[in-house]
């Protein structure tokens, strides 16, 4: 009998080698964009964004992706196409052979359509022209180009892979809309090496601006914290302030526990994301294994100036928001605590108050049941003496002397039949 396979194995093992680098030829050029619904884009219309793709490959006679695809590769004219469709954004990119005079000529970007980039679900976020040359002889060469393509005080260039490429950019958007990067190979560097490099080259950029999205959403969640917070700590401070009647301040405490657990709702997810594109933007950096060249900073370093602080912004605004939320909790347990307290003293007042109601009550009850002994010896006596009149009569006994001896009697029968009922009530 064979052996029965997991139902998801082989999709597990094929994820693995999903996404594949290109092999490329220098010298040539990648455009690379990246689109982004504004609002909830884990929950796009995937819809939309495939029949996005299939229309530029339509245009160009090319197969179509299997239906339930997240990536594909195929050809759109002279330019080899990369399409990923990822969480929050869908990526497009061509490798097109050859290189313009013109460094960085935004005629080359035109390998999309800008009708079709015009019906883009989603909007731009970010968009790269990367030059692959071959690296010259003297190195000195390299550096003249760089100093003349780039911005000098953001540049960044440095030696990765163990010398077998040159990479510079300035992380600047040029006046056509792109970022721009410069990649010189060793000659003789495999083509999937120089796939590998432009990859992450790519997926830096992505990533980065994926993430700054972050930093946006923290300065919006500052500023409401830092409207809260003077509230919150009024609240904690008057705590032990008995003028202040703790029912209030706990409705108004829990209105902030209101407002900052949707703040958590609101942000949770995006500043999730931002800590994993960051690590995913380190990641890449890391693997390039850059060394300085001629004194200019490298990637690293000049992530290190900005986008690290950035980073750091995120994640504080995100621990500001769990600790808000924490000291909220806190307070709201101190103030119940201490409504509970009020409460069991005044239940307590209360049950005295009623205690002594029901000492007044029993000592009434015991004052009723005397008088009631009293009225029904009365009239127990006045029958008796009709029942006993009859026969003390021939013995020439008054009825005044009969009902004066009966009335003792009476009253003690009464009396011993009233503590009797008690007795039993009790």
């Amino acid at each position: 009998m064979p052996v029965e396979d997991h139902p998801l194995r082989y999709a597990l093992v094929n994820e693995l080698h999903a996404r594949p680098f290109p092999a490329l030829e220098a010298p040539c050029h990648a455009v690379f964009v990246t689109f982004k619904e504004p609002v909830d884009a884990a929950n796009r219309d995937r819809a939309a964004e495939r029949a996005h793709l299939l229309e530029l490959l339509d245009r160009n006679g090319a197969a179509h992706p299997p239906p339930e695809a997240t990536h594909f590769s195929g050809s759109i004219g002279r330019a080899d196409l990369r399409w990923e469709s990822h969480t929050e954004f869908v990526t497009y990119t061509a490798y097109v052979p050859g290189l313009a005079e013109r460094a960085f000529d935004p005629a080359k970007a035109e390998v999309f359509p800008e009708d079709w980039l015009a019906r883009t679900p989603g909007k731009r976020m970010s968009s790269v022209l990367i030059r692959i040359e071959l690296m010259p002889e003297d190195e000195s060469l390299v550096m003249e180009k760089v100093e003349d393509w780039f911005v000098p005080e953001s540049v960044a260039c440095s030696s990765i892979i163990d010398g077998a490429a040159i990479v510079a950019g300035d992380f600047r958007i040029d006046p056509a809309g792109h970022m721009r990067f410069a990649l010189f190979v060793r000659p003789g560097t495999s083509p999937r090496r120089i796939g590998r490099i432009v990859t992450r080259l790519c997926e830096i950029e992505t990533y980065r601006s994926m993430s700054m999205l972050g930093l946006m959403r923290a300065r919006q969640l500052n500023k409401r914290l830092n409207a809260l917070d003077p509230q919150l700590s009024s609240l904690v401070t008057g705590l032990d302030e008995s003028a202040q009647s703790p029912e209030a301040a706990l409705h108004e405490l829990l209105k902030i526990s209101a407002e900052l657990e949707s703040l958590a709702v609101q942000f949770t997810f995006r500043f999730g994301a931002t800590g994993a594109y960051e690590a995913i933007v380190n990641q890449r950096i890391d693997a390039l294994r850059e060394v300085r060249m001629s004194g200019r900073q490298t990637f690293a370093e000049f992530m290190m100036r900005r986008y690290d602080p950035a980073m750091r912004t995120v994640k504080s605004a995100d621990a500001r928001l769990r600790n808000m939320a924490e000291r909220a909790q806190r307070a709201a347990e101190l103030l119940r605590t201490r409504v509970d307290v009020e409460r069991s003293a005044q239940n307590q007042m209360l049950l005295e108050s009623m205690d002594r109601r029901a000492d007044t009550q029993l000592k009434l009850q015991r004052t009723v049941e005397g008088l009631s002994v009293v009225a029904i010896s009365y009239y127990a006596v006045n029958l008796a003496a009709y029942v006993a009149y009859p026969a003390t009569e021939p013995l020439g006994i008054s009825k005044g002397l009969a009902t004066a001896v009966l009335t003792p009697l009476v009253m003690l029968a009464v009396w011993l039949m009233v503590r009797r009922i008690h007795r039993k009530m009790h």
